[in-house]
Parts: C-alpha cells; sequence; structure tokens
C-alpha cells in the first residue's frame, strides 16, 4: 500500500525546517518552533498538519512580513532541491504567505514562484486570485516564457476553476475566459508536465462550459501535432464519456450510422466476485467510412431501489461501408472501495458515439 501523504509531514521535516529557518536566521529559535510543530501533528490529517505547522512559523518568525520573506527566501532549497527546504515542508510556507502576503503583493508573488520551483505553490496562489484577479492574472502572463517548467505550470494549475483539495475559484467555474488566452499560450509547451495541467484546467472548464472547450477542442485540432492532440484528449475525457456530441464531433466521431444485430448479456445472473459477460455485433449502414467510440454502462442498483449510469471505456473502431463489427467484454463485478454493490436487477447499455444503443438487465446475486 503507497505511502499516505500525510507521513511526509512529520517531525523530521518539522525539525529540519527549524535548522534550515535557523540558518537563515540566526534568532529563530528552531527548538521552540520544533516543540511546537511537533506537538500533536501526529493525530492530524494533511492538511491540518501543514496549517498546524504554518502557526507555528507565525509564532516564530518576524511580524515584519518584508524581512519575513528575506529570511524564507534565504532559507529555501536550492533550485535542484538541495540544502534547504524544498519537498512537502514548502506547503505551510506557501500557505503563510497566503495568510500574511496579501497586503505585500509583489513581495508574495516572487515567494510563491520560488517556491513552486521546489515544491508547488497551486493551492495558495488562490488566495491572491481571489482578491486580486487582474493583478494576478498580469504576472501570470509575465511567467509565460519563464525557463522553469514548474512555474509555467503553475500558471495553468493555479488557475484551474475546481483544482482538487484547493479552494474553487468560483469566478472562473462562473466565467473562464480570462485564463483561457493563458492556456492557449501553454498548449504547446514543450514539457508534458505543463501541458497536462492545460488539459486538466480544461477539464475543469468543461464541466460548467462543455460546449466552449468542444469548440476550443476544434479549435486546437487543426493542424495539431501529436503532443496537441494528446492534450486535447486527455481536456475533453469528462465530454467524451458523457457522449457530449460536439466534442465527439471535434474528434472526427458523428452521429453513428450503424444498425444493431446483436446486444445480450451472456448470463442472466451474476454472481458478485465474478464478471458481468456481454456482447455485441453491429453493421455499418454508411455509404462511407466512418469512426465510431463503443463504450457501456453500468446501471448499478442502489439502496433504494434505483439505479445510476457508471460510464466505461471500450474500444474505438474505423468502419467501412457495410462492415460487421463483433465485439465480447467481460466487467468484473468485485469488492472496491468506492461503491457498495446491492442484489437486485441491474443492466448494462451499450453507447456508441455517446449514443444509447439500448439496455440489457442481469441480476447480481450476493451470497452472504
Amino acid at each position: 500500500m503507497a505511502e499516505p501523504f500525510k507521513n511526509f509531514i512529520n517531525a523530521k521535516l518539522i525539525e529540519d525546517m527549524g535548522h534550515a529557518l535557523s540558518n537563515a536566521w540566526s534568532k529563530f529559535d528552531a527548538k521552540a518552533f520544533t516543540a511546537q510543530a511537533t506537538t500533536g501533528v501526529e493525530d492530524l490529517e494533511l492538511k491540518a498538519r501543514s496549517e498546524h505547522i504554518t502557526d507555528a512559523l507565525i509564532a516564530h518568525l518576524p511580524g515584519d512580513f518584508q524581512r519575513t520573506s528575506e529570511i524564507l527566501l534565504k532559507s529555501l532549497a536550492d533550485e535542484n532541491r538541495q540544502n534547504g527546504i524544498s519537498g512537502w515542508a514548502i506547503a505551510p510556507i506557501t500557505y503563510y504567505v497566503a495568510l500574511k502576503g496579501q497586503s505585500h503583493f509583489e513581495i508574495s508573488m516572487n515567494l510563491l514562484k520560488e517556491m513552486t520551483k521546489r515544491f508547488t505553490a497551486e493551492f495558495d496562489i488562490r488566495f491572491f486570485l481571489m482578491e486580486n484577479q487582474a493583478q494576478v492574472i498580469e504576472i501570470l502572463y509575465s511567467w509565460l516564457d519563464d525557463p522553469d517548467h514548474h512555474v509555467r505550470r503553475l500558471i495553468s494549475e493555479g488557475t484551474r476553476p475546481r483544482l482538487p483539495w484547493g479552494i474553487r475559484l468560483q469566478s472562473f467555474v462562473d466565467d473562464p475566459s480570462p485564463i483561457l488566452p493563458l492556456l492557449d499560450a501553454l498548449k504547446d509547451d514543450g514539457e508534458e508536465y505543463v501541458r497536462r495541467s492545460v488539459a486538466n484546467n480544461l477539464n475543469d472548464i468543461a464541466k460548467d462550459h462543455p460546449d466552449l472547450v468542444a469548440d476550443i477542442a476544434a479549435e486546437w485540432l487543426k493542424n495539431a501535432d501529436k503532443n496537441r492532440i494528446r492534450l486535447v484528449k486527455h481536456a475533453c475525457r469528462t465530454l467524451i464519456k458523457q457522449g457530449h456530441k460536439n466534442t465527439l464531433k471535434a474528434f472526427g466521431y458523428n452521429e453513428p450510422q450503424v444498425e444493431l444485430k446483436q446486444f445480450n448479456v451472456l448470463k442472466s445472473q451474476v454472481i458478485y466476485g465474478t464478471e458481468l459477460e456481454f456482447e455485441v455485433k453491429l453493421k455499418s449502414s454508411l455509404a462511407d467510412d466512418q469512426n465510431i467510440i463503443i463504450d457501456y454502462a453500468v446501471h448499478h442498483r442502489k439502496a433504494n431501489g434505483k439505479t445510476s449510469p457508471k460510464v466505461f471505456k471500450w474500444k474505438m473502431a474505423t468502419l467501412k461501408a457495410g462492415q460487421n463489427l463483433k465485439a465480447a467484454k467481460k466487467h468484473k463485478i468485485v469488492p472496491i472501495t468506492t461503491r457498495v454493490y446491492y442484489p437486485g436487477t441491474h443492466s448494462v447499455e451499450l453507447l456508441i458515439n455517446g449514443k444509447s444503443f439500448g439496455r440489457c438487465d442481469f441480476e447480481l446475486i450476493i451470497n452472504k
């Protein structure tokens, strides 16, 4: 099992922070800081651990933010993340900047820029976006050509409307237009790390503005190289899964012209812990080649007897005129942490280019 993230913020990390800060400022009481920051930290979860350390920083750093900023910069590791503060230890410091640096905008932006090179500042730049959106956007434009890819990634990741674990940027949820030029400027960045962030930002936007993202996808796919195509596919993953027509059209998937010859489950009863098996046979009814995406949705029975669908990717194909296609699928129904299964009638639905081609019921048997 992977190590929980919270365990990376531990007593050793706090001790190392105290040592780096005392090297940067001789008056820093590393012993008192470490004692305060480590007290009770093991009982806390990830975010609470970070904030607990921030409280200790506030207690032991100078009240003069400009002086503190000098100390913090001096305490940072070099850009190879050696000999100073880096990694998870950056998180309490970026939060310190968010809490104490609002009235020192330029100093704070510089701090976040330097800190993101050593971990990330994507969560705490959001506090400044909420208070000074126009000013932050202007700064982000100036970072577009920064040689450090972590800084360029901060532009796209820090402005994500719905960043997981981060504060929602409701203004961008409502109107993402201020950040679209930034994403456009980064779409062909030389680093996959940055392009992936651009895709994730667009995927956030797609949840509230699907037609807008479909239009962007269609534009970006013109004369696109393989890297941009990969970015747009990742950006549109939610829309593709939902069968959003304009998005599918941007990728060349139009209204499917097929005749369904067969769609059935192989066993009407499925034992929990085994597999649902089904097969499909279809024939192209178009005179030209056509691209199709075949997905399926399992309509899981809930505790109240109703069902809710979960879409799964299956396969992509190019059908020639009159061509037949036959495919079979096995879908495991086994214990997972994200779902509780209930016995009774479920169904599997066939989706082609986002269009439903029918459902087949099956009975889930759970032996206790």
